[in-house]
């Protein structure tokens, strides 16, 4: 057998084993907000929410009428680069719809 620290394999000087513990801290969360403005379609805030943010008709709606209603909706809470990556995603899909709907993001 293979000889390790302490003794033989299989051998131990009867201590207990423990495992130290590192406290992981979680990142932090940032919300992303749809602002609302006087061209974007409510059916396209929609459709953004549906398919950027995997909301159910239902919330999506919900929101979409917030932003409306309020001048503000979050959309989502996620990680800083989650959150970035879905702004950007929605800057793309309303440029690319000619449509100026502002995505922004703010910490949590």
């Amino acid at each position: 057998m293979a000889e390790w620290e302490g003794g033989r394999h299989g051998e131990h000087d009867g201590g207990v084993v423990t495992e130290e513990q590192q406290q992981v801290d979680k990142p932090p969360l940032y919300k992303v907000l749809l602002h609302n403005d006087d061209f974007t379609t409510m059916d396209f805030v929609v459709e953004i929410l549906r398919t950027v943010f995997h909301k159910s008709a239902f919330e999506a709606v919900r929101v979409m009428l917030a932003v409306h209603r309020q001048g503000v909706g979050v959309a989502g809470v996620y990680t800083y680069e989650i959150a970035e990556a879905k702004v950007d995603k929605v800057a793309t899909l309303a440029r690319a719809k000619e449509f100026p709907l502002r995505c922004t993001l703010e910490e949590d």
